[in-house]
């Protein structure tokens, strides 16, 4: 007997496998969780409960058919009580279900309340945040325009004393320059008035040497020559010339 041919293999990637996407469920407050559990539980006495009424109804019920003897009618009064036990039973356990939902929806309020007051803070803290943020912005600008002021001012305060530094500069370099054109003048002046001779200057002429100094006394003055003597009568006269 001849084997089936397997299919040929498919070349390529297989295909990836379809992951199960879990459906996010909110999660419950506990305070939520525990009333439930006590309302469920309340409900499910009273379930209870009503399965016991309903066997002591019939039972009554029964005993009830049955109450042609004294013995069948004392019995048919036990039923009817016990069937009254039971209903009060019940009844009680209804009140408790009502005020297990009571409680229940009491923990949804009390945990809706605190998801308002997370949510409350939450958006305090977001908006906190937004205006923390938008005064850095605003810091920047402010730190930004206030510097670019004082550039301008400081620059315009800069070429003030620039301009002045630079008047005290010119005048400086323009006297220098008066002295030095007079200067220069003068140094012309003096090379056209006196050209400069070749070869080597002159030799200084050398100091004459003076008398030496005598010790002892300095000699005496000489006297005065005598004065001639008057001559007593008329003047000679002049020769002829």
């Amino acid at each position: 007997m001849a084997r089936p041919k397997k299919a040929p293999a498919k070349r390529g990637r297989k295909p990836a496998a379809k992951t199960a996407v879990k459906a996010v469920v909110a999660a419950v407050p506990a305070v939520v969780v525990a009333a439930q559990k006590a309302a469920d539980k309340a409900l499910a006495a009273v379930k209870q409960q009503e399965t016991k009424v309903d066997a002591a109804a019939k039972k009554a019920a029964t005993a009830k058919a049955k109450a042609t003897t004294p013995a069948g009618k004392r019995a048919s009064v036990a039923a009817a009580a016990k069937v009254k036990a039971e209903k009060e039973k019940l009844a009680s356990l209804k009140a408790a279900v009502r005020s297990a939902q009571v409680a229940v929806k009491a923990a949804q309020i009390e945990a809706k309340a605190a998801e308002v007051a997370a949510k409350a803070k939450e958006a305090v803290a977001e908006f906190e945040a937004k205006l923390a943020a938008k005064a850095e912005a605003d810091l920047a600008k402010a730190v930004a325009a206030f510097t670019a002021k004082w550039r301008k001012a400081r620059a315009k305060a800069d070429a003030v004393k620039v301009k002045a530094q630079a008047g005290k500069e010119q005048a400086k370099a323009n006297t220098a320059a008066k002295k030095l054109k007079a200067k220069a003048t003068t140094v012309a002046k003096a090379a056209d008035a006196e050209p400069k001779r070749r070869g080597r200057p002159a030799k200084a002429k050398p100091a004459a040497a003076a008398a030496p100094k005598r010790r002892g006394r300095p000699a005496k003055a000489a006297a005065p020559a005598a004065a001639a003597p008057k001559r007593r009568g008329r003047p000679a006269k002049a020769a002829a010339p």
